[in-house]
């Protein structure tokens, strides 16, 4: 793929998730935001257009052996990753990160009052995350299952929400939600730096604070760049075939 300032970011780590790692390390947003080109984030962020577009071709002329190509897959087999590695590891890890923050912010908040900002935002989204994750795997992938049986076998299926487009559309307002929400606790943290006065508890929590927030933007990054727009693209398919 030809890399200029008028690529379009989503499509650009659709192809290449190795090219997240640039965009990631200089504060531009791939995932809820992926639709906007190169230029114009760059140009948002008041940041040289020419050095990105150079180390995103860099990037992408390393091997790509351990590049997985996700925008490739058939569109059930997608859904059934998401929830398989994605849910499951918003769920465990929610489990796990609790405990932690809830003893640092403890310890540390007379010293940190930011702790408690962040485990309060965390909380929250770990929260509105088990809906909206319940909603998907109750309502959306199965629409988008049903669509994948009915392309394969020549039959047509109804959407019970009119189109796929509306509970699509919810699901990225609250994907925004979550990346925002994001984006302040790497702000209170100094992007999860832990303070001198720190101990292992702390150093700990705000790693897999990290880690828990760089697997988020690829599961929006799948869903946003790549599982939703072939949805609607499917979609349109079948009715295609059914006027």
């Amino acid at each position: 793929m030809n890399i200029t300032k008028d690529t379009n970011i989503g499509d650009l780590v659709a192809q290449n998730y190795k090219t997240a790692s640039v965009f990631k390390q200089n504060g531009i947003d791939f995932c809820c935001n992926g639709n906007r080109s190169i230029g114009d984030a760059c140009t948002n962020k008041n940041i040289d257009t020419d050095k990105v577009l150079s180390e995103l071709a860099e990037v992408s002329k390393q091997a790509s052996g351990a590049n997985i190509d996700y925008a490739s897959w058939p569109l059930d087999l997608l859904a059934d990753y998401i929830e398989k590695k994605h849910h499951r590891y918003v769920e465990s890890k929610a489990s796990e990160i609790k405990p932690f923050l809830a003893k640092i912010a403890n310890v540390h908040g007379g010293r940190h009052p930011e702790l408690l900002e962040v485990e309060q935002l965390f909380n929250e989204s770990v929260g509105e995350l088990a809906m909206h994750m319940k909603r998907e795997e109750l309502v959306l992938f199965p629409y988008i299952r049903k669509m994948v049986t009915a392309a394969n076998s020549g039959t047509s299926v109804q959407a019970p929400f009119g189109t796929v487009q509306n509970p699509i559309q919810n699901m990225m307002h609250e994907h925004d939600t979550e990346g925002e929400r994001f984006r302040k606790i790497s702000k209170l943290t100094n992007d999860y730096t832990t303070p001198a006065d720190g101990c292992n508890t702390y150093k700990v929590t705000f790693a897999m604070l990290k880690e828990f927030e760089d697997d988020l933007h690829l599961h929006i990054h799948l869903e946003n760049n790549i599982l939703f727009p072939k949805s609607i693209e499917l979609e349109e398919k079948l009715n295609a075939v059914t006027q």
